[in-house]
């Protein structure tokens, strides 16, 4: 049974950082590709960044560019989301999710993603 477990949420003011994990168990985890999609209320699921198997190659949505960082554990099976300079407009629930087949062209579709994690609430507060 595949499980992605994040933790790292929590409540901060603009301008601080948080660092999200999501472990990753039941798969091979150098397998996939994997991803961080946030959903804020009454939005849609939309993409944060992403980072292929092997963990050269790294994308990002433009609005947080130069501010949050994507990078995996492959010996730990988990992958990482370093978020500095938090903006109120980060708030949202972020979700890991595990794709397999890594279609480079639909990174950013979280339809392209076989697993997804409960989710981590992020609350910035200005």
């Amino acid at each position: 049974q595949v499980q992605l477990m994040e933790s790292g949420g929590g409540l901060v003011q603009t301008g601080d950082s948080l660092r999200l994990s999501c472990a990753a168990s039941g798969l091979t985890f150098n397998r996939f590709g994997m991803a961080w999609f946030r959903q804020a209320p009454g939005s849609e699921r939309e993409f944060v960044a992403a980072i292929r198997r092997n963990g050269g190659y790294t994308y990002y949505r433009d609005s947080v560019k130069g501010r949050f960082t994507i990078s995996r554990d492959n010996a730990k099976s988990t992958v990482y989301l370093q978020m500095n300079r938090l903006e109120s407009e980060d708030t949202a629930v972020y979700y890991c999710a595990a794709d397999g087949n890594e279609i480079l062209s639909a990174i950013r579709d979280p339809r392209t993603y076989d697993y997804w994690g409960q989710g981590t609430q992020v609350t910035v507060s200005s």
